[in-house]
């Protein structure tokens, strides 16, 4: 986070994930922080808003660490704060075991990664994917601004999740087509025992199959109305430390997959703001940017970067 001594830091922790806000509230402590932690309410849903005290509070400090049951990243809550040029990380969900394993990478070859997929986003007007299950959408991206999750957030402003590691944007709404099978795993329900199938019309989700875990899928995105099934997020994980586990902060990190996200894109540069984003993982992808192989069946190829 880049943060230095006399910046004051503040946690935003809830029930779920005290033992992880306390350990961050000790490690800045004991780097010579001013640090606050204030725990909520577990939010119901990924993007639902924090308590208005909280967002205020998000506002006025250095760096804002988020260890949260539901994500804080795509609430406006988080947008302000980083708009008043505060520094965000937010974690959510995260155990002790995927801190261990994944914030123990080389954050600064997964930035080197990540910035070579970014700049080659932003020069293609239509992704592809294609996978094994079944998966096989196209997903306009033409003008749209590619985000680089890469781990170092430590310039006014910046923000992303902790751990991390992806190259992700918004395609443009209402212009993605074609059919989303989620083998890995999906926000709100974790592993799938058995694959989700979502059918992408004119950038909305409008049929969802699967058994049981597609109808909690369903039912996870009914209260948030139509916005809620916006084709919101593509994204490449860029995390060799990342393993897939069911986490889905952890999973969408993991090299060698792709994730397709539903609802609010807002944060991205999109136009839809709705408090529910979720992610689904989808393994051994082929991936071109326009006529170009980018991944073959989960391997980078063709991304001009000699170790990649």
């Amino acid at each position: 986070m880049g943060a230095i001594p006399g910046e004051t830091v503040l946690i935003v922790t809830d029930e779920p994930l005290r033992s992880i806000g306390y350990a961050l509230r000790q490690a800045a402590k004991d780097l010579g922080h001013e640090v606050v932690l204030v725990e909520m309410l577990p939010r119901r849903t990924n993007g639902e808003e924090p308590p208005a005290p909280i967002a205020d509070l998000m506002t006025k400090v250095d760096v804002v660490l988020c260890p949260t049951s539901k994500s804080l990243t795509h609430t406006d809550a988080r947008r302000a704060a980083s708009a008043a040029g505060v520094r965000v990380g937010t974690l959510p969900g995260v155990t002790e075991e995927i801190m261990v394993r994944c914030m123990n990478a080389d954050y600064t070859r997964i930035a080197a990664r990540t910035a070579t997929l970014c700049a080659l986003m932003e020069q293609t007007r239509i992704v592809r994917v294609q996978a094994p299950a079944g998966t096989d959408i196209t997903m306009p991206i033409e003008g749209r601004h590619a985000h680089a999750s890469n781990g170092l957030f430590r310039h006014k402003g910046e923000w992303g999740n902790l751990p991390t590691g992806e190259a992700y944007l918004a395609p443009l709404e209402g212009r993605s087509n074609g059919v989303v099978v989620v083998d890995g795993s999906m926000a709100g329900i974790g592993l799938v025992s058995s694959p989700l199938r979502i059918v992408v019309k004119d950038g909305f989700a409008e049929e969802i199959t699967g058994g049981a875990e597609a109808q909690r899928l369903v039912a996870l995105l009914e209260p948030h109305g139509r916005d809620a099934r916006t084709v919101a997020e593509f994204g490449i994980g860029t995390n060799d430390r990342a393993r897939l586990t069911g986490v889905i902060l952890e999973d969408e990190k993991v090299m060698g997959t792709i994730h397709i996200a539903l609802g609010d894109n807002k944060s991205m540069g999109g136009s839809v703001r709705v408090a529910s984003h979720l992610d689904g993982l989808i393994t051994k992808p082929t991936v071109w940017f326009d006529d170009r192989k980018i991944m073959d069946a989960g391997r980078f190829v063709g991304t001009g970067s000699p170790g990649f």
